[in-house]
């Protein structure tokens, strides 16, 4: 059998993309069809953050997305160490998860 060769995509980066937007926080939640992550900045100090980016995705792209951080996570540990978190677990420290029920 003949192997298909990847298919290329050529990818677009607008100035305003390129300069990227920092983010500290990110709240998950799902549905039985998508995921919906929300970016956003945590002041310290002050007890509101601002969502600066939406993305909703399938769960087979969300899947996809956690393993390609994975694989990318690892590699970057092997070149410059163990990425250490603070004191408090991830699920209290910028990052949340909760359930949207359809």
């Amino acid at each position: 059998m003949d192997k298909k060769e990847p298919q290329k995509i050529s990818v677009e980066l607008g100035k305003d993309e390129a300069e990227g937007t920092y983010t500290n926080l990110a709240l998950i939640t799902h549905s039985t069809s998508e995921f919906i992550i929300d970016f956003a900045k945590l002041l310290p100090g002050l007890p509101k953050a601002k969502v600066c980016a939406r993305m909703i995705m399938t769960p087979q792209n969300a899947k996809a997305l956690m393993k390609t951080l994975e694989v990318n996570v690892s590699r970057y540990e092997e070149h410059f160490g163990e990425i250490t978190l603070p004191g408090k677990p991830p699920s209290e420290f910028g990052f949340q998860t909760s359930d949207v029920k359809n």
